[in-house]
C-alpha cells in the first residue's frame, strides 16, 4: 500500500456543499397525505382485494379442514396450538402462490413497464444532475472499485456522463482499507477522467449506512435532483441509469424506482443455486408483487433511483426507543425510509421489466446465514415501527412481512414439533407401523390428504409457473441451458434447498431468539469471496446442527421405524449439515456444473459488456494483489 502525497490528497475534494435540511421524522405523530398520486396504476383495489381475499379464503378451507380432523373427542391444548400456528403459515404460503400466479399471467402477456420506461426505445436525454451514491465499510477496495469503473465506463459510453456525479462514501475504520481505498479512488480518477468522482470518508460514523447517506443529503443533496445508492457488489449498466433518471424528471408525483436486481457471478454450487433460482422464479415473484403494491412499492436499499427533495423531506429515520437490542439506530432502514416516504405523499414503484441490475450473492450457506443475522434483528426491530402514525396499510403490510420473513422459521419449528406431539401423545409409540401419516389418515383420509396436496401445490406452484414462463421465452430458454437442463437444475435446487431448509429454520429460530435475549448483531463486512471453508470452521459452524440431528434421528427410531422415516428429511438436513454445506461450498462442483449448462443463467451464457468489464478489471487487481493471503473464517456461534 502506497497511501497517497499531500499533494494527491488535496485533489481528493468534495464539490461545494449545498445543504438540504432532512429533519428527523416522528413516529408518534404524523399523517397519510391522502392525494391522488397520478401514476398509481387503475383498479388497485380490485387487485389488491383479489389477493387478500383469495388468500383468505383458501387459508379459512384449510383451517377448517385442519379443525374438522382436530374435534374428534375435543380440541386438547397441543391440538389447539397446532391449528394457531398452522393458519398463519398456511395463509404466509397462499398468499406467496396467489401473487405469483398474478405475475405468471403478467410474464405471458409481456405487458410494456410502468412509467414509460421501454428498454428498447432510444435513450432519452437528460435535464438535471444524478448523484450516484457507493457508501462503503471495510469493503474490499480492488473488487469495490472494478465495479465502479466498469459502470462508470458504461455511463460514458451513453454520451450522458456528464448528468452523472459518483460519490464514494466511506464508513471504513480500518486504516490499511481506508489507504487502499484512496489509493483506488486515485486510479479510478485517472481511468474515467469523463465523469465526476468524489471520495469522502466520515470521521463518525453513526446510524451506519443510513447515517451516512443521510449526512450526504444533508451537506451536497441540494445540488442534485434525484442520486441512487450502489450495493458494494452492485453493477448497473448506463442504459439503466439513464432511464431510471429520465423516468424520475418526468413523472413529479414519484419519490422511488426500484429494479430488480439479477444475482451474477456466482461459482460455488451454493451461489449459482441462488442465482439459478432467481432469474427462473425471480421475474414471476417482482411482476406479481409490483401488479398489487402499486404506488405503494417497497424498497430495498441499493439500485433504486430516489428523488432527493422527497427523501430528504421525510426519509429523516428516528431514534428507535425500547430495550436492546430494539432501540437506537433503525438497522433495516430501507423498509422504513419507503414507508416514510409514503405517507409524506409519494408514489414508489417497482418495475421488473427493465433490465441491465446487477448484484452478487453470498458464497456459501454459512455466508447467508451470518447475513440473515443481522437482517432478523434489523427486521424484528419494525415491530416498533408498526403503530407509527399515518402509514399506509400497504406499507405496514410489507413490515410485517419482513417480520414475518423471520417469525415463520420458530412457527414452522414448533408446527413440526406439535404436528408430531399430537400423534404421539395419542398414539402408540412402541407399534412398529407407527407412523404420523398413518395416524392423521386414520381420522380422515381425504381430508388429510387434501390438505397435503394442497399445501404442496400452494408451495411449489410459484417455481413450477417460474420454470414455466422461462421455457415459453426462446431466449430465456437458450439461457438458462435449455427446457431439459433447467428442468434437471429445478429438481436440483429443490433437493439442495429441502436439505439445507432444516439448518436455515435452526440457525433463524437461534437468530430470532437470539435477538429477543437483547443480543446484538453487529457490523461487519460482508464476504464475497469464493467462500472457502475449512473442515475446522464447518465443525465449528455447524457441529451444533448435526449433533441435533443425531439425537433425533436416534429417538424417533427408538419410539419408532415408521416416525423415524417421518422425519427423515429433516434429520437429514441436521445431520447432514457439514457435508451438505461442504458440497454447496465447493466451487469445484460449481465450475463443473456451469461446464453442463446446470444452474445457467442468460448473464452467464452471454455476460452483458458490464459484467464482463467487471469481471476482467476484478482479475487484473487480484493478479496485482500480493498472494498468500489467508483467508478470513467466517463463524455462525455455534
Amino acid at each position: 500500500m502506497t497511501g497517497l502525497t499531500s499533494a494527491s490528497r488535496d485533489a481528493v475534494t468534495m464539490p461545494p456543499e449545498s445543504a438540504l435540511p432532512m429533519p428527523v421524522q416522528s413516529l408518534r405523530d404524523g399523517r397519510l397525505a391522502e392525494t391522488p398520486l397520478p401514476t398509481s396504476p387503475p383498479g388497485m383495489a380490485w387487485r389488491r382485494g383479489s389477493i387478500l381475499v383469495t388468500t383468505a379464503v383458501l387459508t379459512l378451507f384449510a383451517g377448517y379442514q385442519i379443525w374438522w380432523l382436530l374435534r374428534v373427542g375435543g380440541i386438547d391444548v397441543l391440538e389447539g396450538l397446532l391449528l394457531l400456528v398452522f393458519v398463519p403459515l398456511f395463509a404466509w404460503i397462499v398468499q406467496s402462490f396467489v401473487s405469483s400466479l398474478a405475475g405468471f399471467v403478467l410474464v405471458m402477456r409481456r405487458r410494456p413497464a410502468r412509467l414509460g420506461i421501454d428498454p428498447d426505445a432510444p435513450l432519452p436525454a437528460l435535464r438535471g444532475r444524478t448523484a450516484l451514491l457507493m457508501p462503503t465499510y471495510n469493503e474490499d477496495p480492488g473488487r469495490l472499485f472494478a465495479g465502479l469503473q466498469a459502470i462508470c465506463e458504461s455511463l460514458i459510453e451513453t454520451g450522458q456522463a456528464e448528468a452523472f456525479d459518483v460519490f464514494v462514501l466511506s464508513d471504513t475504520r480500518d486504516a490499511g482499507i481506508h489507504g487502499r481505498e484512496q489509493d483506488a479512488f486515485m486510479q479510478l480518477r485517472e481511468a474515467c477522467p469523463g465523469i465526476r468522482l468524489y471520495y469522502r470518508r466520515r470521521d463518525d460514523n453513526r446510524e451506519r449506512k443510513a447515517g451516512n447517506i443521510a449526512e450526504w443529503v444533508r451537506r451536497w443533496g441540494g445540488a442534485y435532483p434525484q442520486f441512487l445508492i450502489l450495493d458494494a457488489d452492485s453493477l448497473m449498466t448506463g442504459d439503466t441509469l439513464v432511464r431510471l433518471a429520465a423516468a424520475m424528471e418526468g413523472h413529479d408525483d414519484v419519490a422511488l424506482i426500484q429494479t430488480l436486481p439479477v444475482i451474477v457471478n456466482g461459482a460455488t454450487v451454493f451461489a449459482r443455486m441462488q442465482q439459478f433460482s432467481g432469474r427462473m422464479y425471480g421475474p414471476v415473484i417482482a411482476h406479481g408483487v409490483a401488479w398489487w403494491h402499486g404506488a405503494e412499492s417497497n424498497y430495498w436499499g441499493h439500485n433504486a433511483m430516489i428523488r432527493t427533495s422527497a427523501f430528504a423531506a421525510h426519509g429523516g429515520l428516528p431514534a428507535l426507543q425500547g430495550t436492546t437490542p430494539f432501540r437506537g439506530t433503525v438497522l433495516s432502514h430501507d423498509f422504513v425510509e419507503a414507508a416514510l416516504l409514503r405517507r409524506g405523499g409519494w408514489a414508489l414503484h417497482m418495475i421488473p421489466t427493465l433490465g441491465g441490475s446487477y448484484e452478487e450473492g453470498p458464497p456459501t450457506l454459512t455466508d447467508m446465514l451470518v447475513r440473515d443475522r443481522r437482517w432478523c434483528q434489523g427486521n424484528l426491530q419494525h415491530g416498533g415501527v408498526l403503530p407509527a402514525r399515518g402509514l399506509h396499510w400497504v406499507s405496514r403490510w410489507h413490515l410485517l412481512i419482513g417480520i414475518g420473513h423471520y417469525l415463520t422459521a420458530p412457527l414452522w419449528a414448533m408446527l413440526v414439533l406439535v404436528g408430531l406431539a399430537v400423534p404421539l401423545q395419542h398414539g402408540m409409540p412402541g407399534d412398529e407401523g407407527f407412523s404420523v401419516a398413518r395416524y392423521w389418515m386414520e381420522i380422515d383420509d381425504g381430508r388429510f390428504l387434501g390438505v397435503f396436496v394442497l399445501t404442496m401445490t400452494m408451495l411449489f406452484a410459484p417455481k413450477i409457473l417460474g420454470y414455466i414462463a422461462t421455457v415459453s421465452d426462446p431466449q430465456l430458454r437458450r439461457g438458462c441451458g435449455g427446457a431439459g437442463r433447467g428442468l434437471v437444475s429445478l429438481l436440483i435446487e429443490n433437493v439442495l434447498a429441502a436439505l439445507m431448509a432444516p439448518v436455515t429454520m435452526y440457525v433463524q429460530s437461534r437468530g430470532v431468539a437470539e435477538v429477543l435475549a437483547g443480543r446484538d448483531s453487529g457490523w461487519d463486512a460482508q464476504r464475497r469471496d469464493d467462500g472457502r471453508q475449512t473442515l475446522g470452521d464447518l465443525w465449528r459452524n455447524y457441529r451444533g446442527t448435526t449433533l441435533l440431528g443425531v439425537l433425533m434421528g436416534i429417538a424417533a427410531w427408538l419410539m419408532s421405524p415408521g416416525l423415524a422415516l417421518w422425519m427423515s428429511p429433516m434429520i437429514i438436513g441436521l445431520a447432514g449439515s457439514i457435508p451438505i454445506v461442504m458440497l454447496t461450498s465447493s466451487r469445484r462442483v460449481g465450475l463443473a456444473m456451469r461446464r453442463h449448462r446446470l444452474f445457467a443463467t442468460p448473464e452467464e451464457q452471454a455476460p452483458p459488456p458490464v459484467l464482463a468489464r467487471a469481471g476482467a478489471l476484478r482479475e487484473r487487481t487480484a493478479a496485482a494483489a500480493q498472494p498468500d493471503v489467508p483467508p478470513v473464517a467466517i463463524v455462525v456461534p455455534d
